[in-house]
């Protein structure tokens, strides 16, 4: 054969020493010894390492050269052949489990990250879970999504997404030769006409007052007393149903809400015009009034849920409407009354959508704020003065 003999091979000395065939043993001067291959792949002639000598014997490397200048020969990257070749390919819900765990942290809150997980384990991983990541494509996906979607739409939505994210995931690490094949995916789902997303219905702004009054009338539930509170601050339903009492500063008449519990990531403070911190005496009588007591108790003093703020609003005539569509009216009021663009939209709490003005922004309004809310609540209940004002102390 006229190649290397394994006493050659122990005793080589620092440099290149040639099996044959393009095979080399290459010596380091820390008499460090491994096996190069030296091929032509598309015309050019390049080094590949087979590994060392510890690790390949002089019958492994010759074994491997053969295998990989036949490789070559096919125009192949014989390097990467043989990684590819290495990687085992996961499973779908083993790929999503792994992209969930390593994501998770960044998460703004852990309801959200199971969340995400629960809906592929509901609705994936029973059709596709055991599959192969690579051999995932716009069919299977699509068996998934049929089922559910004219039923739970916007669920189905979510799930399509999120198979979407870990194949993408998979090509990264890949798993997988392409990313998410969504547009197949989308096209053949295009028969299925889902029911177009809309805004969420929002009452119109001039019937507000005579809804807020009949809220006020009877006894004041929990909900009852939530859902004035969330139309008085133009806030979202998940931040009045968690404000605790820390948050509130009764005497500067301030809400403030810690990013973590905001949308957007940023901390949000409300101006509370006197109808809102009248509410809060009210609420004060049904809670312990510690600093980390929720403000709007439900039962065992938990958060109340988005279902009981919809029910107290359907059964006062407002069916037709959702709770967050308040902010909607709010925003109508203020381009309908002349109120500043910016102040609205930090009322809101809105992102500036233009990044430059943003990065140069820093006010948030807060004592034009202070007036703009003092408005709203006049508007919504008529008279500051059909509150009764709460005590000083």
């Amino acid at each position: 054969m006229g190649g290397l003999t394994f006493l050659q091979v122990k005793n080589a000395k620092p440099g290149r020493h040639a099996d044959g065939k393009g095979l080399y043993l290459l010596v380091g001067p820390t008499a460090c010894k491994s096996w190069v291959l030296r091929v032509q792949v598309g015309g050019k002639r390049r080094d590949y390492g087979l590994g060392s000598l510890d690790s390949l014997s002089i019958t492994q490397a010759r074994d491997r050269a053969r295998e990989w200048r036949a490789i070559a020969k096919a125009g192949r990257n014989p390097s990467k052949d043989f990684k590819a070749a290495q990687v085992v390919v996961p499973t779908f819900e083993e790929a999503a489990r792994h992209y969930h765990e390593e994501t998770k942290g960044s998460w703004k809150n852990a309801k959200h990250a199971d969340q995400w997980i629960n809906t592929l384990t509901s609705y994936a991983f029973p059709l596709i879970g055991k599959l192969p990541v690579d051999a995932i494509d716009a069919p299977e996906i699509e068996s998934v999504l049929v089922p559910i979607w004219l039923s739970k739409a916007e669920t189905a939505r979510r799930v399509r997404q999120r198979i979407g994210t870990v194949l993408d995931y998979s090509k990264a690490k890949g798993w997988r030769p392409t990313d998410a094949p969504m547009r197949n995916v989308n096209t053949l789902l295009k028969a299925l006409k889902q029911p177009r997303r809309g805004n969420f219905a929002a009452m119109p702004y001039k019937d507000v007052p005579a809804f807020m009054s009949k809220l006020s009338d009877g006894d004041q539930s929990m909900g009852r007393l939530a859902l004035r509170f969330l139309i008085l601050t133009a806030a979202r339903s998940g931040e009045v149903r968690g404000t605790i009492w820390s948050e509130v500063d009764l005497e500067n008449a301030l809400w403030t809400v810690p990013a973590e519990r905001m949308k957007m990531g940023e901390e949000h403070q409300v101006p509370l015009c006197s109808g809102a911190l009248a509410i809060l005496e009210e609420a004060k009588r049904h809670s312990t009034g510690k600093p980390g007591a929720v403000i709007f108790p439900g039962l065992k003093r938990q958060p109340l849920s988005d279902m009981t703020l919809s029910k107290v609003l359907r059964s006062n005539g407002g069916g037709a409407y959702t709770v967050h569509g308040f902010r909607s009216a709010f925003r109508d009021w203020c381009a309908e009354t002349g109120i500043n663009n910016d102040w609205a939209e930090s009322a809101l709490a809105h992102t500036v959508p233009n990044r430059v003005e943003a990065a140069y922004r820093r006010t948030k309004f807060l004592d034009q704020r202070k007036e703009l809310m003092d408005r709203w609540g006049t508007y919504c209940i008529g008279s500051e003065k059909s509150y009764p004002q709460p005590d000083a102390g």
